[in-house]
């Protein structure tokens, strides 16, 4: 008679990502990964497939959060900028309330994995893309409101804003000041003017 799983797969699939996101994918163990997730290296194994495989998961899931928060923006009645500062204050506030200093899962993994598994350059490279066009859409959105200039280039733009967010939080783990992260905010919004 098959076993029946002890533990709920979505719940466990938190906790690991929570873990890689804190620790990295080099630094986490079979070890670390069983003792923390509470299930046993035959349950891992046979339910996720393995490190790898768990890890692409847990990365997976997260993306799929923040894409998820992120579409809802589009759907805003408010102006594009106002979306676009929100957005911004949240990412900001978000790297100052980090105490752990862990930064973005996916950036993390970008300079952790990606120039050396094809997989995870693939995954990453997505996760880009839907921001870019994410940010073109609000930006394309204001253009058609009179919001911002027409004549900018909403995809230097959308790029421009991309690099932005995923900039800050690799300098919010470096410990910047608060006065200094929070002063990213008016520059990035007066290149859309």
């Amino acid at each position: 008679m098959p076993r029946v799983k002890q533990f709920d797969e979505q719940e466990v699939l938190e906790k690991a990502m929570n873990l890689f996101w804190q620790q990295g994918y080099h630094a986490t163990s079979i070890q670390d990964l069983v003792d923390h997730l509470g299930i046993n290296r035959a349950s891992l194994y046979d339910t996720y497939g393995g490190k790898k495989q768990l890890f692409e998961k847990a990365l997976d899931r997260y993306m799929a959060i923040n894409q998820e928060m992120n579409q809802k923006l589009l759907d805003r009645p408010e102006p594009v900028t106002t979306t676009i500062r929100t957005l911004l204050e949240k990412a900001v506030q978000e790297v100052l309330s980090d105490e752990d200093k862990k930064g973005c899962f996916v950036v993390n993994t970008t300079t952790e994995l990606a120039a050396c598994d094809p997989d995870i350059r693939k995954r990453v490279l997505n996760n880009q893309q839907q921001f870019v066009k994410l940010f073109q859409s609000l930006i394309l959105k204001g253009q058609a409101r009179g919001e911002i200039a027409s004549q900018k280039n909403a995809r230097a733009l959308a790029l421009s804003m991309y690099m932005v967010f995923s900039g800050l939080r690799v300098v919010g783990k470096a410990y910047l000041s608060k006065e200094e992260i929070r002063s990213i905010v008016e520059p990035v919004l007066s290149m859309l003017e």
